[in-house]
């Protein structure tokens, strides 16, 4: 039927559909599995989410004000406790353990705020990104280079003096100093100025295509279906529609329940 979505709903534990989501999740890089978590006991945001991440996959995440998004990001990385349900890189477990753990294990975060040091100048952000392993500075150093070569031209110039947009820079490019297989990206077009917005979307892509898988909230609806490759709609901390970006972005019930309410939205 016409009005009918073509995204599949992915909410119900023991429908096709779901067995079609996690058949299309073996050998992720990155997966979760029926996810329960939150910030208080007994309180849960997130109520039994699936996501999972292929090898060279830019994954966006949207969905409504309270919907869990940033709160899924946060259990993948350890910074919310994790009370049922299962998370593997490369098929190992690694559900709640620490985010200094995880960043040795090829996962890097970037949060929505305070996500750079700024008394710190850029060179000395990115090597805050390498400190578990400093002798790869200069390597490291040279592949962020070539993704943002302003932060190269500036490295002397300290994080606090730059704009919102040359921030995020500065910490995607950190996040990315330790050679994860997985960057986490929360809210990365937040507060930004379109222009500045039109450019994190590009170099996010960009650093997929070098060949990091990415998983991204954005409170750009559509730019993010716009650039990734699957998309999950998160509605009541469940996945209330999964497919590829473009499908979402042009499902009439998508667009009538979330892209209408998201255009503007802010988490």
């Amino acid at each position: 039927m016409a009005d009918e979505p073509k995204a599949s709903p992915a909410n119900e534990a023991d429908s096709a559909d779901r067995s079609e989501h996690l058949k299309a999740a073996e050998g992720a890089v990155l997966r979760a599995d029926n996810l329960i978590a939150g910030y208080l006991p007994g309180v849960n945001i997130l109520n039994g989410s699936d996501l999972y991440c292929q090898e060279n996959e830019l994954v966006g995440i949207i969905g409504p004000n309270g919907a869990g998004k940033s709160t899924l990001l946060k259990a993948l990385f350890g910074l919310v406790r994790i009370s049922s349900g299962k998370v593997t890189l490369k098929g190992n477990d690694i559900t709640n353990q620490r985010a200094d753990t995880l960043v040795s294990k090829g996962i890097g975060f970037v949060p929505q705020t305070n996500n750079v040091f700024p008394s710190l100048t850029i060179q000395e952000n990115l090597e805050m990104g390498v400190y578990q392993r400093p002798k790869s500075f200069r390597k490291r150093f040279e592949f962020v280079g070539d993704l943002f070569p302003a932060l190269i031209d500036r490295r002397a110039q300290r994080a606090g003096s730059l704009s919102g947009g040359e921030r995020q820079m500065v910490a995607m490019g950190r996040a990315l100093m330790m050679e994860p297989s997985v960057l986490l990206l929360d809210e990365p077009s937040a507060g930004l100025s379109p222009v500045m917005q039109d450019e994190v979307f590009v170099q996010t892509r960009r650093i997929n295509r070098a060949g990091v898988s990415v998983v991204m909230v954005e409170q750009n609806a559509r730019r993010c279906l716009q650039i990734c490759d699957r998309g999950y709609v998160l509605d009541q901390g469940r996945n209330a529609y999964t497919a590829s970006g473009k499908d979402l972005a042009n499902d009439p019930k998508v667009i009538e329940l979330y892209l209408g309410t998201l255009a503007g939205s802010h988490n």
